[in-house]
């Protein structure tokens, strides 16, 4: 899939996105080599201290939300209905565990975080054709197989014809809170609609339409341009239904015949990360995503540079 370009749209839709440096044979790379993180950012930037103490306990209900299994709110509700226990007895709303106990949920032990484990989040260029899971009884091509081994977290979905930014993260947590629509955390989308649409189709996307599990509405729609049949709206809401944005447009007669997210609370999708690559999120950066969500989170060494370098390879090798 090509992205939208000012011919077709008539605007360039990207125009609120960082321009590829001029003369650069190899711009993306060369925009990311150019990046150094000088010492005083370094000591500005450093995280404390993550080493877990010996015997540290943490409230179940955390413990279950990093995981990722939910809401601190919906793991307490969990507990209380006698789903959750602890090496073998049942746990009771208030307990406190270790980060090397035995836990499950419905007879199933989850996979806990690491006590140490410092918070990292991918940001992903998903192309169309792939599917936000892992496992497919179809055998379709997933996004995991674009990203290292781990046990990493999709913040939100985004369907099989839906191109754009997706993040990953291993906090169960931040993951939780960046995509509870509480938090109010945004997501823009570049949309090219197909239909006739009125100023007074506009005003009710904005003002909210009844669509099947509740009222939907974007918070802003902005006009990008476009001829024809086909025309591009930038379109921001704070919450992530499913294909929310496709239903939204349809209810008023319209047709979304291209998608792609291009942001996703403060983290814009750059033009140097092409499709099916990735890049993890500096320290800075990763805090102030986290800001957003109400969560705090332990950063990772902002002088271990090595993991954060942008993946430009083909498919990573199946193990």
């Amino acid at each position: 899939m090509s992205r939208p370009n000012k011919a077709e749209t008539g605007k360039n839709v990207w125009k609120s996105l960082p321009k590829k440096p001029k003369n650069s044979k190899h711009p993306a790379r060369k925009a990311v080599r150019r990046r150094t993180t000088s010492a005083a950012h370094q000591e500005k930037a450093k995280p404390p201290a993550t080493k877990a103490e010996p015997g540290k306990t943490v409230k179940l209900q955390k413990l279950l939300a990093e995981s990722g299994m939910g809401s601190r709110r919906a793991m307490e509700k969990l507990i209380s209905a006698g789903k959750v226990s602890v090496d073998g007895k049942t746990a009771t709303l208030g307990d406190r565990v270790s980060y090397d106990q035995k836990v499950l949920v419905n007879g199933r032990i989850i996979l806990q975080p690491k006590a140490d484990a410092p918070t990292r989040v991918l940001a992903y260029h998903k192309p169309e054709g792939k599917l936000v899971s892992r496992n497919d009884p179809e055998g379709r091509p997933s996004v995991f197989d674009d990203i290292p081994h781990g046990r990493w977290i999709a913040i939100g979905r985004l369907d099989l014809n839906t191109s754009g930014l997706l993040l990953f993260t291993n906090n169960g947590e931040l993951a939780n809170g960046l995509m509870h629509p509480s938090s109010g955390v945004e997501r823009e989308y570049a949309v090219r609609v197909l239909g006739d649409v009125s100023p007074e189709n506009l005003k009710q996307l904005r003002e909210g339409v009844k669509l099947a599990d509740g009222v939907a509405k974007f918070d802003v729609i902005t006009d990008a341009g476009g001829s024809g049949a086909n025309h591009w709206y930038h379109v921001v809401l704070k919450e992530g239904r499913n294909r929310e944005v496709r239903r939204l447009w349809s209810s008023i007669g319209a047709t979304v015949s291209r998608l792609t997210r291009i942001r996703y609370g403060n983290i814009p999708l750059l033009r140097s990360l092409r499709q099916g690559k990735w890049q993890e999120l500096e320290p800075g950066t990763l805090k102030s995503l986290a800001d957003l969500a109400g969560v705090t989170v332990s950063l990772p060494d902002p002088t271990r540079r090595k993991s954060r370098k942008p993946h430009y390879g083909g498919k990573r090798k199946q193990r």
